[in-house]
């Protein structure tokens, strides 16, 4: 089985994912960042950098579906293959970062790759408003991401919206993190798992 995790930037993905993982016993696969060689470079400047940073969360998101689609333990992944295209992709193609003939090339790409692998059995989206990402962020205070600004986070949610309602192809269970502290809040956490239960083995 196959769980995936989205939310915009400072969600608390990676966190939900760790939570997780521990409690139902499922292996995580956590998206690669404190590695990425593009990030910082990203950051400081972003046309430049938009199409080699792209192509890199992409080649890493298809080999962890790839050997998702080997394993034989429930996987939980924090942010799925779909997510770099129809949010970051996007949202850099509409603001003029990435050129039609990169954005091409990519999605070209993206289609090939989509003809191995399956959505996920079921997607889990962390839905928050921009000013508690923009607290979360601010919060955790990666250098990297101090340049990142409101109305790119705006930009980045409007399409989250979009593509989690409009164009996912998959079964989804929203949470709604402006209100729940699973972190730190046991009872907020046990309200996330009673409805991931409802949803994978049919209880409550």
């Amino acid at each position: 089985m196959h769980i995936g995790i989205a939310g915009n930037i400072g969600a608390g993905k990676s966190t939900l994912t760790e939570l997780l993982s521990k409690h139902y016993g499922w292996t995580p696969k956590y998206e690669s960042v404190t590695h990425n060689p593009y990030l910082e470079d990203y950051y400081k400047d972003i046309p430049r950098w938009s199409f080699d940073l792209e192509v890199y969360f992409l080649k890493e998101r298809f080999r962890d579906v790839l050997e998702i689609k080997k394993s034989k333990d429930v996987i939980i992944q924090d942010r799925t293959i779909y997510e770099g295209v129809y949010i970051f992709v996007a949202n850099n193609k509409a603001m003029g970062n990435l050129t039609e003939r990169d954005f091409d090339t990519y999605m070209e790409l993206f289609s090939m790759m989509m003809s191995l692998v399956n959505p996920p059995d079921l997607l889990i989206y962390i839905k928050c408003s921009v000013p508690h990402l923009f607290s979360q962020i601010l919060g955790r205070g990666r250098e990297y991401e101090k340049g990142i600004s409101i109305e790119y986070l705006q930009g980045l949610n409007e399409r989250y919206e979009d593509f989690i309602y409009n164009k996912y192809p998959g079964k989804v269970l929203t949470i709604e993190g402006d209100k729940l502290d699973f972190l730190h809040n046991p009872e907020d956490f046990a309200k996330v798992t009673d409805k991931i239960d409802a949803e994978l083995f049919g209880l409550f």
